[in-house]
């Protein structure tokens, strides 16, 4: 549980970051992903990491890291670009009066 009293920084890796991030991909028991990734530092210690690329996590298993996580996707997520709304799906019989007939359907009289 994040305490009102963490420091949490969330940035972009840096090349420094390298150690850090194997340390924490070995405690995790994954591989440190490619691309660029996302950090969450509470005080001043990496505790959680979130690929920008491919959406893979890594965590320190021996802390409680569930909402580092969290803050994380949601700021991968304001980082992204705003989805179009979708547009209707094409249905050709929207141009007949008459619904489209099935098998197995009986007209009534």
């Amino acid at each position: 549980m994040i305490s009102t009293n963490d420091t949490i920084s969330i940035r972009l890796t840096t090349p420094a970051d390298g150690p850090a991030l194997t340390r924490l991909a070995a405690l995790d028991g994954t591989t440190v992903p490619a691309g660029p990734i996302l950090v969450a530092e509470r005080e001043g210690h990496l505790e959680a990491a979130l690929s920008l690329t491919s959406g893979d996590s890594m965590a320190d298993p021996f802390v409680p890291t569930a909402e580092l996580l969290d803050l994380l996707r949601v700021r991968v997520a304001s980082l992204l670009p705003p989805r179009s709304p979708r547009r209707l799906s094409f249905r050709p019989w929207l141009r007949h009066s008459q619904p489209p007939r099935f098998a197995g359907r009986t007209e009534s009289a």
